[in-house]
């Protein structure tokens, strides 16, 4: 509806109509294969030659569709925007029955007595709001979408509440240590104790809750972003001892053994900087760097 030179293409994914999941009618055919109709047919009642490809993708979810050209001359623009406008009020309003994708679609055929006839005149401009020019509440999303998962922070604040958050788990528990024989020699290594979301949440100050908060997953997401120095296991925060740690397989396609090789001391140690007890492995078998001089 944006103009009337507008191409389309669209991978139909998720089974949802405009007002919420879309909802089974024909039983003879796979829901896959009659929400492709679906969508074809929402191509064909909006005026478009609808053509069906198959896209070379590892994907079960594989058949998309295109619309290149219109099946009616601009000066029917308007009868056809008050086609639309009906079609997508009859999908909130009334069942209606699956139309045959060749056939396109005709409202007053399959739902005239039970759909309320509501047209729209065609919008002035056709650059205008589509959430009050084609739809009442229509909110589209945002040209550029705010990315929430917490990479967007500050690092200096990234960094501070890794610190907070290591320093409560080593002081939970002073007294327990982990004990590593190597060479017969006894060494011991503070894992420090292992807290709830909740209880580290607790022992954080309200600014820096009130920030996570407006971050999709929040506290747990920045711990899980941040797996050189965590482990989240069921809602519970570890300090990640890198001595348990599986040692690549040496049966790893080349290519991935090449490119974590590549990544092999790319950062520094954050065990080796803060840690009162330095880095649970030698320099020699920690895949981060232990001083700036082994940074690659």
């Amino acid at each position: 509806r944006s103009s009337y030179s507008c191409c389309y293409f669209v991978l139909p994914c998720c089974f949802f109509d405009f007002h919420g999941k879309y909802s089974r009618r024909q039983s003879k055919k796979t829901q896959y294969r009659e929400y492709l109709d679906f969508v074809a047919q929402v191509g064909f009642v909006c005026g478009f030659h609808v053509e069906e490809d198959c896209l070379r993708i590892p994907s079960t979810k594989r058949v998309s569709f295109i619309g290149k050209s219109r099946t009616y001359p601009p000066a029917e623009h308007a009868l056809i925007d008050n086609q639309i406008t009906q079609f997508i009020n009859s999908r909130r309003t009334c069942a209606v029955a699956t139309c045959d994708r060749r056939a396109g679609f005709k409202h007053k055929d399959h739902c005239d007595s039970l759909c309320e006839e509501v047209g729209s005149e065609p919008p002035e401009d056709e650059t205008g709001t589509a959430g009050t020019v084609w739809m009442p509440g229509f909110q589209p999303r945002e040209k550029v979408e705010q990315v929430r998962n917490c990479a967007s922070l500050p690092r200096d604040f990234v960094d501070e509440v890794v610190l907070n958050v290591a320093n409560l788990l080593l002081n939970a528990a002073p007294q327990k240590s982990c004990s590593d024989m190597r060479g017969g020699n006894m060494n011991t290594w503070n894992q420090g104790e292992s807290l709830s979301l909740r209880e580290v949440a607790e022992h954080l100050n309200k600014e820096t809750l009130k920030k996570l908060k407006s971050e999709y997953g929040g506290l747990q997401t920045l711990l899980k972003n941040n797996h050189q120095v965590f482990e989240v296991l069921n809602g519970r925060v570890h300090i990640r001892d890198w001595r348990e740690e599986k040692p690549p397989s040496k049966t790893k396609p080349e290519v991935k053994r090449r490119l974590s090789a590549e990544a092999f001391k790319t950062r520094l140690c954050w065990f080796f900087i803060h840690h009162p007890d330095g880095c649970s492995l030698p320099s020699e078998a920690c895949p981060y760097a232990h001083g700036t001089e082994e940074l690659r």
